[in-house]
């Protein structure tokens, strides 16, 4: 099992810790059982300086820093006018080697300034920008960034489009992987026909170390640069595993609602309301759940042929936090978390690869009963909304909790 996470940021990008250093990252990668990253924000300069004194190529696309492999990705903020609209959209790049990110950055630097941000604004169409980066590798390839989210995605209700065409027109044949984002899981993207076509990836966009692989991509074995491009363009099942999802309700944009009010509408609420604050009268936020209704053509549940699984989980320090009743930044939650990667070798490897019994073994029993609940997708969630993430409850009335055990660990 090769776990993946193509998606994340470093220090320069806006709202992110300062602590995202490759040092970091890579040790963080070992305790979350992530055996490749995307580097992110190559295209800020001084990041791309710590990744070039860091990264040693391992093969052609793939680099190694502290045991840890890594793939060249940055993502971009395309914003521009068309078809009567200002359209604000993510991209994901992926370079197949350190010498044509440099060219990469010397074709986007005429667009928007790299220095300013490690997710810079850019002023070229999403299709032109694809066209552009084509002629100068044939390996560099684009993946749309979390496209249901409302702000700034290929099918967000505020500024996206309703088709893939739309947007990338003739150079839509180079697009053949989307990333679902945290609002949305495989099973809500499989009920629009038109993305039958598409692998999608899920990555975490973390923006601090231990925000590392919540979402993330499992694949059978390691791979380099052209066998990744022909496993998504394949869609290659026996390659491609499956995706670890977000519980796509606790993603902060799944319904519609109003913060400012605490207005919390499902899609049928909202459509009723004509998607205006109970409250208020102001226009919502129309979430991801809405746009999905809105597109789709098929029910719940439909599935193309050649389709990777998808598990849903919940972080382990999530799970440790709500077992102990205090907050995941406390000591006690930090301690709890470590031993329990001291006894299962990483993150994954207990919320995926372990036994249940091992697990109630070695687990307390509370910490134990959450991670089999999460598993077996027994859990209550209050969705998301308006930039507010979902509450998960893994818990029910009827769950011991053995609180004096607890103490002994």
């Amino acid at each position: 099992m090769f776990i993946a996470d193509f998606h994340i940021h470093s220090r320069y990008s806006r709202a992110t810790s300062k602590d995202m250093n490759m040092d970091n990252l890579s040790a963080w990668a070992k305790v979350k059982g992530i055996n490749l990253l995307g580097t992110g924000d190559f295209t800020h300069p001084d990041w791309l300086v710590e990744l070039k004194s860091k990264l040693k190529e391992s093969e052609y696309g793939i680099y190694k820093h502290d045991n840890v492999f890594y793939i060249l990705t940055c993502e971009v903020c395309n914003i521009y006018f068309k078809s009567g609209r200002t359209r604000k959209i993510h991209n994901i790049i992926f370079s197949p080697s350190l010498e044509t990110v440099d060219k990469i950055n010397k074709f986007l630097s005429q667009y928007g300034k790299l220095y300013a941000d490690g997710r810079p604004i850019l002023s070229i169409e999403a299709d032109r920008m694809v066209a552009g980066l084509a002629k100068i590798d044939g390996d560099i390839f684009v993946v749309p960034a979390h496209i249901w989210t409302p702000h700034f995605s290929l099918f967000g209700a505020n500024s996206g489009f309703d088709s893939i065409e739309e947007c990338f027109g003739e150079f839509t044949s180079r697009i053949y992987s989307l990333e679902t984002g945290l609002s949305s899981d495989p099973g809500m993207n499989r009920r629009w026909s038109a993305l039958d076509r598409f692998a999608l990836i899920s990555n975490s966009d973390a923006h601090s170390p231990s925000k590392l692989g919540r979402e993330a991509n499992v694949f059978r074995e390691k791979f380099d640069y052209k066998e990744l491009i022909e496993i998504l363009k394949t869609k290659d099942e026996e390659k491609f595993l499956y995706t670890v999802e977000f519980y796509p309700e606790e993603g902060k944009y799944h319904w519609d609602g109003h913060r400012k009010c605490n207005a919390l509408l499902s899609p049928e609420e909202s459509k009723n309301l004509n998607h205006k604050c109970p409250t208020c009268g102001a226009k919502v936020t129309v979430g991801v759940m809405s746009r999905v209704e809105e597109l789709s053509d098929k029910e719940d549940g439909a599935r193309p042929q050649k389709s990777s699984s998808y598990k849903s989980l919940v972080p382990l320090i999530e799970i440790v936090s709500s077992a102990l009743k205090v907050g995941r930044e406390s000591k006690q939650v930090a301690r709890e978390y470590n031993l329990l990667i001291k006894k299962f070798g990483s993150e994954f490897g207990l919320l995926l690869n372990a036994e249940e019994k091992k697990i109630e073994k070695e687990c307390p029993p509370k910490i134990a009963c959450g991670i089999l609940n999460v598993r077996k997708g027994k859990v209550d969630i209050v969705p998301g909304y308006d930039g507010v993430y979902g509450k998960v409850n893994i818990y029910k009335e009827t769950d011991e909790k053995p609180e004096k055990q607890l103490e002994l660990f």
